[in-house]
């Protein structure tokens, strides 16, 4: 089986699995099992994949076959441009989440020595990737379970970040000091308990805790915004990812608790995805 063979293969197989973005799939499959560029590739589908990489081909498919992340299957998972070591226990990075770094950024961006709070922290991808962007912040990140947390230490280790720390506490039950960070951002579990049940099937490989977020599925967002707004500095900002139609529900939130300058961003997608709001 050539390279291009695989390929094709390959994409067929997603395609039967119903999963959507085949081509993007089949493009990372290929990368892995082959350790090529997408520019090696493109010069070199005629060669024949070695018997390793076959059955290794065979192996991540039928995994995917039952939905299995891929994120899970590889082991590692980009975003933002960085690497992140994730597995079961741990929300998967999506690209979804690329813009609430992007707006980070863009409220940091000539601010001396900001002090970044990342709640609900996971992976570490957010906390991670602004502290890598942003080399004189302080970037604390939290994280409640002791397995997932052993991801983010490994994850900081790995992008060589020396200006975050990960702290083993439950967001619902602890507030920080009082005017200490410039900015909180969170990705809190924020799915509704009605909807768990017609989430994707790779979702349902996650842990739960990650994500659901009560009945209505803003419990999270009810408790940071009362428990950790004394700790943003005069002029900081509180930023959000918020699940589809919920945009709406955390602004008023924010409105009710004496935010201003609140607003939303869209994801790729178009989806009012961050909402954030200034104190």
């Amino acid at each position: 089986m050539t390279i291009f063979e695989a390929y094709n293969h390959t994409k067929q197989t997603l395609e039967k699995a119903g999963i959507e973005d085949v081509v993007f799939e089949a493009k990372q499959i290929i990368r892995h099992v082959t350790g090529l560029t997408n520019a090696q590739i493109l010069t070199r589908y005629t060669n024949p994949l070695t018997p390793y990489q076959q059955n290794m081909l065979t192996a991540i498919l039928r995994q995917r076959e039952i939905r299995y992340p891929l994120q899970y299957i590889f082991g590692e998972w980009s975003f933002c441009g960085n690497d992140f070591e994730v597995g079961p226990g741990v929300l998967c990075p999506r690209p979804d989440t690329e813009v609430l770094v992007e707006h980070a950024l863009r409220f940091l961006k000539g601010r001396e020595q900001p002090a970044v709070l990342d709640l609900c922290a996971g992976s570490g991808c957010i906390g991670i990737s602004i502290a890598k962007a942003v080399p004189d912040a302080q970037v604390t990140l939290v994280e409640k379970f002791e397995v997932t947390k052993r991801y983010l230490d490994r994850n900081i280790r790995r992008n060589g970040v020396q200006n975050a720390t990960a702290v083993l506490g439950d967001v619902l039950e602890q507030a920080a000091a009082e005017d200490r960070y410039d900015l909180i951002v969170s990705n809190p579990p924020y799915i509704p308990e009605g909807e768990m049940a017609t989430v994707s099937p790779e979702t349902k490989f996650e842990p739960e805790a990650a994500l659901l977020g009560g009945q209505d599925g803003l419990d999270f967002f009810r408790v940071i915004i009362d428990r950790y707004t004394q700790s943003l500095k005069p002029d900081g900002m509180l930023a959000f990812e918020v699940g589809f139609g919920e945009s709406g529900a955390v602004q008023a939130l924010l409105e009710n608790a004496g935010f201003g300058d609140i607003g939303t961003t869209k994801d790729y997608n178009g989806v009012e995805r961050v909402v954030f709001a200034k104190k």
